[in-house]
């Protein structure tokens, strides 16, 4: 539990991150592009006594590991149009929703044993589902068009497929996550060596869309969004570390990590922008973190009576 406490906890000091980046004007898309290369150095410094970074592409998983780490850069891309194109409360259901299609991995074609759920813990199985859809939900106000009329800020059309790509993309690189740690991280000692490989995809992807960018004449280069790298890519490695180290410690139970690990970082950045950013919550975000809670104790019941047994 002490790694997916922590995974909870970096999760949210990133979108702490991302809250504040406006307000000391740091350029998110630079930040985050830069702040892969802190992430690899990050690993680097991490690596066990004797172990040093290298790559094989004669193996599997590297290619495996360099291809998802382009996917997490492709899922923000998308992300970023899916919120300009149909709104933030359409794309963050989406992303936080997708939550489903790992855990239904885990259950149905992985099979994972390290727990076995009963009726209760599907019961909080569902309750995640619609806790998350509830506590994320954000009324979006009109915007106007300009014929005058006051529509909604949505668009239709092949837009539309924007969310349902945000939820598909966000789904399959947490799938394959879990699937990586059940078939290519045999022991925690190798943890760092994929995730260092998952990073150098990331910053291959990262850094040729910057590229583009800086020739096409969209981007001009800030050296304020260095220090944005740095406050985040350190909390984004430990935060996907300590993630893939929790599957580990659940043995790559899926199903039982990913509805406690998105929940938690819902409530406890719920809580944070509360207490520090005073943003209100509406009577159905009230209404899911409330089901949020009770879905934690359902799905993870057995966990907490072991620990009450033990006193």
């Amino acid at each position: 539990m002490l790694f997916l406490a922590l995974s909870i906890l970096l999760s949210v000091l990133l979108l702490l991150n991302f809250r504040v980046f406006p307000r000391f004007e740091v350029n998110t898309f630079q930040a985050i592009v830069f702040n892969y290369p802190v992430c690899f150095l990050t690993g680097l410094a991490l690596l066990p006594a004797g172990q040093s970074f290298t790559i094989d592409f004669s193996q599997t998983w590297t290619w495996l590991a360099f291809g998802l780490g382009i996917g997490f850069i492709l899922t923000f891309l998308l992300s970023g149009a899916s919120t300009q194109r149909m709104g933030i409360t359409a794309t963050s259901l989406a992303n936080n929703l997708s939550l489903v299609i790992p855990v239904c991995f885990s259950l149905f074609v992985f099979r994972t044993g390290g727990k076995v759920f009963d009726t209760l813990n599907y019961l909080g199985l569902l309750l995640a589902v619609i806790a998350v859809g509830l506590s994320t939900y954000k009324k979006e106000a009109p915007t106007d068009d300009p014929g005058g009329t006051r529509t909604p800020s949505r668009r239709l059309g092949a837009n539309v497929l924007l969310p349902v790509g945000v939820f598909l993309f966000y789904g399959a690189t947490n799938t394959m996550i879990n699937y990586m740690n059940l078939h290519y991280i045999p022991s925690t000692d190798k943890t760092i060596q994929v995730t260092l490989t998952m990073v150098i995809g990331a910053i291959f992807a990262g850094l040729v869309m910057l590229i583009i960018r800086l020739i096409q004449g969209t981007e001009t280069f800030q050296p304020r969004s260095l220090i944005g790298a740095v406050t985040l890519g350190i909390p984004n490695f430990l935060s996907f570390y300590t993630l893939v180290m929790a599957l580990s410690a659940f043995g790559g139970n899926g199903a039982f990590v990913y509805p406690v690990y998105n929940i938690g970082v819902i409530l406890l950045a719920a809580l944070l922008a509360a207490i520090f950013f005073r943003e209100q919550l509406s009577t159905a975000n009230k209404i899911g973190l409330v089901l949020a809670i009770l879905a934690i104790g359902l799905i993870s019941w057995q966990e907490l009576a072991s620990l009450f047994n033990q006193r």
